[in-house]
């Protein structure tokens, strides 16, 4: 976990450098570089709802691109930096977002699955409980509504449960591509599910609703449980 934890932070604290002065900012960036986190389970830990060949390919391969060119991107930004290229800098910020969201939402989702043997599935308890409770109805609702957004993203994306620390509850949230949900909304991502086609089509084709359906028998509630306890602090 202290690999995911670098992946989720890391980026946004190099974000908070941008008030600082360019150069210590070049060196920053230019000294860290951005790792793939190892899973906390095999890759075919999580079947039947999600295969190990979708895993393995999903970890691998995708979420491994995010990783090295988001560190191509931080390279060529504090190489822009250095040299005060202002537009230089302007034409990363593409990359930098899809990229750096990439790695960001990744990092999260992992966490939040797995295996049913280590308690993947099991319905929301405690305080995480109260809060689905009070905000949509039940969790069967909650469950529902989370559902729908998610199956409706249109082409790739993400579907959020995240916590607004404004009002203080919950709320759903669908983010296009690889949009990070903190930055561009300010909630809290607690629960990703991502619904790119090489999340799920491999197993479920072109049949997403199936893929979201199924994923719910391997979340893990204690990680969202331990992040909804972090943000409500």
């Amino acid at each position: 976990y202290q690999r995911r934890v670098h992946g989720e932070d890391s980026l946004s604290e190099k974000m908070a450098l941008l008030a600082r002065p360019a150069r210590r900012m070049a060196g920053v960036l230019a000294r860290s570089k951005h790792t793939l986190p190892d899973l906390p389970y095999d890759y075919n830990a999580l079947e039947p709802a999600i295969s190990a060949e979708i895993m393995q390919i999903h970890h691998t391969k995708h979420h491994q691109t995010y990783v090295n060119s988001l560190n191509v991107a931080e390279e060529k930004l504090a190489e822009a930096i250095a040299k005060n290229d202002v537009n230089g800098q302007i034409a990363l910020q593409s990359s930098l977002k899809f990229n750096g969201g990439g790695h960001i939402n990744h990092s999260i989702f992992w966490t939040n699955l797995a295996p049913p043997k280590n308690g993947g599935g099991e319905e929301p308890t405690g305080e995480l409980a109260k809060a689905i409770n009070a905000t949509f109805g039940s969790f069967d609702k909650f469950r529902e509504k989370f559902s729908a957004a998610t199956v409706g993203v249109q082409g790739s994306g993400w579907g959020w449960l995240g916590y607004n620390s404004t009002t203080k509850r919950l709320e759903i949230a669908a983010m296009p591509n690889q949009d990070p949900l903190q930055p561009l909304t300010g909630l809290v991502p607690l629960l990703g599910i991502d619904v790119w086609e090489h999340a799920y089509y491999l197993q479920y084709k072109n049949v997403r609703a199936d893929y979201v359906k199924s994923i719910w028998s391997v979340v893990n509630w204690k990680n969202v449980a331990e992040r909804y306890g972090a943000a409500a602090r």
